[in-house]
């Protein structure tokens, strides 16, 4: 099973009908016909991004125009199954419907549809948007990878940190903004207060544009502070993510603590009821 699609693993039918097959195709990966419909996914949502890219180029269109609008019509239509069949697979269907998941897929193939509802030349610019949209489809990736799940875990847990952190920052840029404002005045590019935050922001991220420089030597020296803490404030964030990380780590290791071992990669890694290697498909057997 996905770590993604985990969440949704109490929302199995119960017997051993259709449906409840077609959810263990869906939405498992522990078997090779679940695998396999993942892997035949993941070329899809690959290729339907790459055809919003290539249409996005003009010449490209201009040659290939008709092509790239049939395929674009074609994954449509199969991201559109897919949800129908994720929709009639379930148990709960509104728990997948609200899920995030859930939500990704069905914006996976709303702009293509609604393209077809705002007809025009004076909505070229909305329809451009939808065609935009339809790249996020990319999204629907994040249920495929193990370690997305263990990122957001971690970003759950760090979140009050991490808030806490931001609003330092913005304090810190308010302050430091307010006092460049004094020093340099408006005859040195800093005409208000907003401005001489963004200044301070752009300068603390280590970004710094050049649009707008402190003259003085008193704000030249205050700059100098403002970026030696940037380099400093960088790594908090990271260090707090990545320590959550270890800790989210550990928890799955001890919460999992299968005895099953690849035949073909050795990898040990795998849920307790997994019966096939997630990482190559091989058969697992007991240690």
């Amino acid at each position: 099973m996905s770590s993604a699609d985990g969440a949704l693993s109490g929302n199995r039918p119960p017997g051993d009908n259709w449906r409840a097959r077609a959810y263990d195709i869906i939405f498992e990966a522990d078997t090779p016909a679940g695998k396999s419909f993942d892997v035949l996914l993941i070329v899809s949502i690959l290729l339907s991004v790459l055809v919003v890219m290539l249409d996005s180029s003009a010449p490209v269109r201009s040659e290939y125009g008709r092509q790239l609008y049939l395929l674009e019509w074609f994954f449509t239509v199969l991201f559109t199954l897919e949800y129908i069949l994720r929709l009639m697979c379930v148990r709960v269907r509104r728990r997948y419907a609200t899920s995030l998941l859930g939500i990704m897929d069905l914006v996976a193939v709303i702009p293509t549809y609604m393209s077809i509802l705002i007809p025009g030349s004076q909505f070229l610019l909305v329809i451009r948007i939808l065609r935009v949209l339809r790249i996020f489809r990319v999204l629907k990736l994040v249920q495929y990878m193990s370690e997305a799940d263990l990122l957001i875990k971690a970003m759950r847990a760090s979140r009050r940190k991490i808030t806490v952190f931001l609003f330092t920052v913005l304090a810190l840029v308010t302050v430091m903004g307010s006092l460049m404002y004094l020093i340099e005045g408006e005859e040195n590019g800093f005409t208000s207060i907003p401005i001489s935050i963004y200044w301070a922001i752009i300068t603390m991220t280590t970004v710094g544009y050049g649009d707008i420089v402190p003259r003085t030597s008193i704000g030249r020296a205050l700059a100098s502070v403002i970026m030696i803490m940037g380099y400093s404030i960088i790594a908090v964030p990271t260090g707090i993510v990545t320590s959550e990380m270890s800790l989210v780590s550990m928890e799955q290791r001890k919460r999992s603590g299968s005895a099953k071992e690849c035949s073909i990669c050795r990898s040990r890694e795998h849920d307790r009821e997994a019966l096939f290697c997630k990482l190559c498909g091989g058969e697992l057997k007991e240690h």
